[in-house]
């Protein structure tokens, strides 16, 4: 039968040690000063004690072994934390600084690492977040106007040592750097150069400079990048500034434009000019081989003239006179019979006729067919009348 089982048996087997001297069949929790005097005897004699006793005696060597159980139960437990204290973690993103008696020991890497308690102290530094501060002010420039610069830097940690041990704050003595090196290089600037174009050169400068100061300070730090991201004039005279701004850009414009139009004159002048000259070349290549052409022509003629000098003389006369005539509109006529030159003006003949021929074609306008016809028919009527005039104008002169 169980030992919990209900009835009116009785049970000498209660683990609680009640036995009979619990009333009637009790089955309720067991005294707590009991069960834990019953754990601290356990306890006693496994570290080799003695168990408590009933009576005098017996309570004080309890009291003793119970005494002696807390000591031992404190010693494992500080024994515990003694050991949970002598291991930690350093994260991959993590260095770990040692100091062993306030001074430093040793950088550990990532990993699972070993310190000794109570005389090693672990201060552990991200070293590769990239971190950023901010800086406004406002300061003046070289030419005593005054600008207000906002300015971001970003920043990490280069060496774990120098971050814990050499400055006491690296983020105050990071700004206070900032704030040095961005003042120092706006001073040597104007204003114009801070508002506009030198922003660049601006947070290139700050940056060059900040890295040398932390470096002097051995902060431990090292900047990433200086970005400015405003510089502004004082509120009063933003609109004056507006003004001027935009009057730049005009100008910008402006010049723009100008070297748009330049850019687009200058190659026709120059091709221009190119072409003068290429023509001008052929001009005088053309002049000296027609030079050269008439020379070797006249050295020709030359051998020629001295064969038959009669012959190329009446020639060249007659090439002259040829040449000299074809572009006159006169007509000479030389007669054998005599000196006299009859001469026939048949431009004048020809221009009349034109001109009446003209006429009638207004007015007579279906005869336009015949008009060659007639012209001709009547230039010639005309040379024969003045042919047969002049003729017998001679034959009389004769007589």
């Amino acid at each position: 039968m169980a030992w919990n089982e209900p009835g009116g048996n009785r049970n000498d087997n209660d683990p609680w040690g009640t036995g009979g001297g619990r009333r009637g069949n009790d089955q309720g929790p067991p005294d707590l000063d009991e069960a834990l005097k019953k754990g601290l005897d356990k306890l006693n004699k496994m570290l080799g004690g003695k168990g408590g006793k009933s009576g005098g005696s017996g309570s004080g060597g309890g009291s003793a072994g119970g005494f002696g159980a807390i000591l031992a139960l404190a010693g494992i437990l500080v024994a515990g934390y003694i050991v949970f204290q002598s291991f930690y973690t350093v994260d991959e993103q993590e260095r770990a600084v040692v100091l062993r008696f306030g001074e430093y020991h040793t950088t550990e890497n990532p990993g699972l690492r070993f310190k000794v308690p109570l005389i090693d102290s672990v201060s552990k530094v991200r070293v590769t977040n990239v971190r950023t501060a901010e800086s406004s002010g406002q300061m003046l420039t070289q030419d005593e106007n005054l600008v207000t610069v906002d300015l971001q830097v970003q920043y990490r940690v280069s060496n774990a040592r120098d971050y814990v041990l050499n400055v006491r704050d690296s983020n105050q003595a990071l700004a206070f750097a900032t704030d040095s090196a961005l003042r120092h290089e706006v001073g040597s600037a104007t204003l114009d150069a801070v508002l506009t174009e030198g922003r660049v050169e601006l947070a290139v400068n700050v940056e060059q400079r900040l890295q040398n100061f932390l470096k002097q300070y051995g902060a431990g730090l090292e900047v990433v990048r200086v970005n400015v991201e405003s510089t502004q004039p004082p509120q009063a005279v933003q609109d004056a500034f507006r003004e001027v701004q935009r009057a730049r850009e005009d100008e910008q414009r402006l010049k723009e434009e100008a070297e748009t139009y330049r850019n687009k004159v200058v190659p026709e002048a120059r091709g221009q000019a190119q072409r003068m000259i290429e023509e001008a070349a052929a001009y005088k290549a053309q002049v000296v081989e027609r030079a050269n052409g008439e020379t070797a022509r006249y050295l020709d003629l030359l051998a020629v003239y001295e064969g038959s000098p009669e012959v190329t003389r009446n020639r060249m006369y007659l090439q002259a006179m040829e040449n000299v005539l074809a572009s006159s509109s006169k007509v000479l006529v030389d007669t054998k019979s005599g000196n006299n030159m009859m001469y026939l003006p048949l431009d004048r003949l020809t221009r009349s006729s034109a001109g009446a021929a003209a006429g009638r074609n207004e007015s007579a306008g279906d005869a336009g067919s015949m008009t060659g016809q007639v012209d001709l028919q009547s230039l010639t009527d005309q040379v024969m009348r003045e042919l047969r005039n002049r003729q017998s104008t001679n034959s009389r002169v004769g007589r």
